[in-house]
């Protein structure tokens, strides 16, 4: 696969990222640009207001509508510049470069910028039950891995609190999951719903934690195994004791502790109407173009790449190729 890589990085994506590395070049010179004309503008005014408040008044007091009516208005004014300056250059990386690095992984692979996975389908899956005020997501890809259809994206759902404060209403917004949903057809038929899902509880509270857990019924009933490494790890819940054991096989949860080591982050996985759903938390938003930094970095591409196996690899990281018995 590396060899592979980088003959494909230098013969197929070489080319495009020095066209895009020389519009980030200019993106980068503009926003400097800008910088050069605001900054002593805005340094002038502020020496300029200080200096007339302390010789009027002998205090700052001016200080603060310069903040306001100077620093404020040209802060924005740089951010806006920025965006519009570097806007143009990272949708053409991720329409030039991001499609061509999932059909290297399989030809069968489309990335969508634009496109993400649909609220409804999220809300299907029932790992995380907090009533969604804002929803957002991006960077989708789909296709068929061998006899497994997939899709994944990037989201961000939140949940809102209001509190009163001072006589005024003040709406908060909290992150329920941040990081990449992932959808696949399953390879064995069941009729129930299993949740896996990070065994927070027992880790901060040990055995008092386990009780904790057999009182949340959100999911379910707590689904006893017999692999306590597995259970140290996740807490498990469903709607019924046989067919949660039947779909977690042995092979299975050695597979899926084996993910949750590779991503070193908090993995949610339930099993709804024979499909596989799994979200891993991540903080930050990938596949998105630098703009400090040089583009035509082989390693740089390849980190995102990597992203791309590691989500692609669910496919073959839990098996779900191996079709059994009537599931073909």
């Amino acid at each position: 696969m590396e060899k592979d890589f980088k003959a494909f990085y230098e013969q197929k994506l070489v080319p495009d990222l020095q066209l895009l590395e020389a519009d980030r070049l200019e993106a980068v010179s503009k926003i400097k640009r800008i910088r050069r004309i605001l900054l002593p503008i805005v340094a002038t005014v502020t020496v300029a207001t200080i200096a007339y408040s302390l010789i009027k008044n002998g205090d700052l007091f001016f200080l603060i509508p310069v903040i306001i009516f100077i620093w404020v208005p040209a802060f924005i004014f740089y951010i806006v510049k920025r965006v519009g300056y570097a806007k143009p250059y990272e949708k053409d990386f991720k329409k030039r470069i991001m499609p061509a690095l999932v059909r290297f992984i399989d030809d069968s692979l489309s990335f969508d910028p634009e496109g993400k996975i649909d609220r409804e389908t999220y809300n299907k899956s029932g790992i995380f039950r907090q009533t969604i005020a804002r929803y957002d997501g991006e960077d989708l890809v789909k296709g068929k891995l061998g006899a497994t259809e997939i899709r994944f994206s990037e989201i961000h759902t939140e949940y809102k609190t209001t509190r009163r404060e001072k006589g005024q209403t003040k709406t908060e917004y909290h992150t329920i999951f941040r990081g990449v949903f992932f959808i696949a057809d399953f390879n064995k038929n069941f009729n129930t719903r299993l949740y896996v899902l990070p065994d927070l509880m027992e880790n901060l509270f040990g055995k008092w934690g386990q009780n904790l857990q057999e009182l949340d019924k959100s999911h379910g009933e707590l689904i006893k195994l017999e692999d306590p490494e597995f259970e140290k790890e996740f807490a498990i819940y469903g709607d019924d004791q046989v067919e949660g054991r039947y779909i977690l096989s042995t092979s299975l949860m050695q597979r899926i502790l084996n993910f949750r080591r590779k991503t070193k982050s908090l993995i949610y996985l339930s099993f709804v109407d024979s499909k596989l759903y799994v979200a891993v938390s991540i903080a930050r938003d990938l596949f998105e173009a630098r703009l400090w930094k040089t583009i035509l970095n082989y390693d740089y591409i390849k980190s995102n790449l990597d992203y791309f196996l590691l989500f692609t690899g669910i496919v073959e990281d839990l098996n779900l190729n191996r079709r059994i018995w009537t599931k073909q």
